[in-house]
């Protein structure tokens, strides 16, 4: 018998029992307003909660924002919200995006104990639209916010689906330099939830 197989017939032999998964029963965050939670969760994120009626509402909060006012190249994935001035579908090569001021983006879900929404991979053409751009807008429906991380995965049910997304929490922020916090070092400058509902 090889050295190699006597090691592992040996550790075979001397494997200890699994321990059993914990119970997670009760575990979890409890609100008693999601979406307040959801405003101050996102403020201390360093980024900003809209709280609006309906899409055409959101449009128009994010209309008036700087962001917008300010922005020659906007990327809007939700219709009727955000004045595209392209369509990010037809870009071919992700580096078209480049000088990308504002993307608008779908959150699929939002986590009221962290301010984070999820980002679904397989609705945006280029991934490159959530960390690109100086600023992004993302538009989540109140009833899809959760209370924490545990309902947020159990709703998103990622076992035996391979996929891409993402939670995005606040705009792009570091503090491991001098202990200074810096936002917008290596992607958005500034996050913007528009709440709907």
């Amino acid at each position: 018998m090889a050295a190699r197989e006597e090691i592992l017939t040996a550790l075979r032999r001397n494997a200890q029992p699994g321990a059993p998964r914990p119970v997670l029963d009760g575990v979890g965050a409890k609100f008693p307003d999601l979406a307040a939670r959801m405003a101050e969760a996102v403020g201390a994120v360093g980024g900003t909660l809209v709280r609006v009626p309906d899409l055409p509402a959101a449009d128009a909060a994010l209309r008036a924002l700087p962001i917008h006012r300010d922005a020659r190249r906007i990327a809007s994935l939700v219709p009727g919200v955000g004045a595209a001035t392209f369509d990010a579908a037809t870009v071919k090569d992700p580096h078209e995006l480049e000088g990308l001021d504002l993307s608008v983006l779908p959150g699929t879900l939002a986590v009221a104990e962290n301010g984070a929404v999820w980002i679904e991979g397989a609705r945006l053409p280029h991934h490159a639209l959530v960390v690109i751009p100086e600023h992004v807008a993302l538009v989540v429906a109140v009833a899809d916010i959760v209370p924490d991380l545990h309902a947020a995965y159990a709703r998103l049910d990622l076992a035996g689906r391979p996929r891409w997304g993402l939670f995005m929490a606040g705009p792009s922020k570091t503090a491991d330099i001098e202990q200074s916090l810096v936002i917008g070092a290596h992607g958005a400058r500034s996050l913007v939830v528009l709440l709907v509902g």
